[in-house]
């Protein structure tokens, strides 16, 4: 990948945490410590979601499609942060990011605004953050890696239970989780302890990403008809492949021809 090597010598060893800035045909990519590509950004269309992850993290819309609140733990380039605030004006966002280094990288290179009215930006531990907090957000992403793996705190049993104990009544808890971890189904097995298997799991297009959704309450919609319709709603309102996500669903998630089972 000697693509790497331009940028990656702008941004070598800066501080507690070694963030390095790539580009390549118009896309601008985010690393920490190693060449795995945390964060996109298209260079013309910077709110636009590259990887598929981040876009299939948007899947919780099927089930509340306008959160007042949503908090991030992790921000790396931004990017749903990004795409939140463009498509969602009602929606206040609040990034829990653990490096200083990140939180500067991501406004210098990747477009990420200041704080305002509808962004706030904290610095600190993401677990220590939602244990600290009640009712804190309607939906809480959680996407906290290094270059290596999983930040620990934020995939620990007390983490997702803290979480389950803090969202708001009905609020949906959104984990990025590597398929190809070994840990994975113990991670998947610690959310749905917290969240009594309220459990939905959801694989993103491009192959290793699986995003679980776990909700306080049972969601709603549950049936297919529901869920297709608010999807296809969903896909022209907002752009993303909402309506592809509904049949994605039936891959790992218990359910009849009727409807899912959660």
């Amino acid at each position: 990948m000697k693509w790497l090597s331009r940028w990656s010598r702008w941004m070598q060893d800066a501080g507690a945490a070694q963030v390095d800035v790539s580009e390549r045909a118009g896309v601008r990519y985010l690393h920490l410590g190693s060449q795995t590509v945390q964060s996109a950004m298209r260079m013309a269309t910077p709110d636009y979601l590259v990887l598929s992850y981040t876009r299939t993290a948007m899947s919780f819309m099927l089930f509340k499609p306008q959160p007042a609140r949503v908090v991030t733990v992790g921000l790396g380039g931004g990017s749903m942060q990004k795409w939140l605030l463009h498509r969602l004006p009602e929606t206040r966002i609040h990034a829990i990011e653990l490096y200083d280094e990140v939180v500067s990288v991501a406004q210098r290179y990747f477009f990420v605004p200041a704080a305002n009215e509808r962004l706030m930006i904290t610095v600190g531990d993401g677990a220590e953050w939602v244990a600290a907090r009640k009712d804190f957000a309607d939906v809480l992403i959680v996407d906290g890696y290094d270059g290596r793996s999983q930040t620990e705190t934020v995939c620990s049993e007390s983490f997702y239970r803290d979480a389950a104990t803090h969202l708001v009544e009905d609020g949906i808890l959104v984990v990025n989780l590597w398929g190809s971890d070994r840990r994975y189904d113990e991670y998947v097995r610690r959310v749905e302890a917290a969240f009594d298997s309220r459990v939905l799991c959801i694989t993103a297009a491009e192959k290793g990403n699986i995003i679980v959704l776990a909700f306080r309450k049972p969601p709603r919609p549950t049936a297919w008809e529901d869920l297709a319709l608010r999807g296809r709603e969903l896909e022209a309102k907002h752009g993303l492949e909402f309506s592809q996500f509904v049949p994605m669903l039936k891959r790992l998630n218990l359910h009849n021809d009727r409807r899912l089972l959660i």
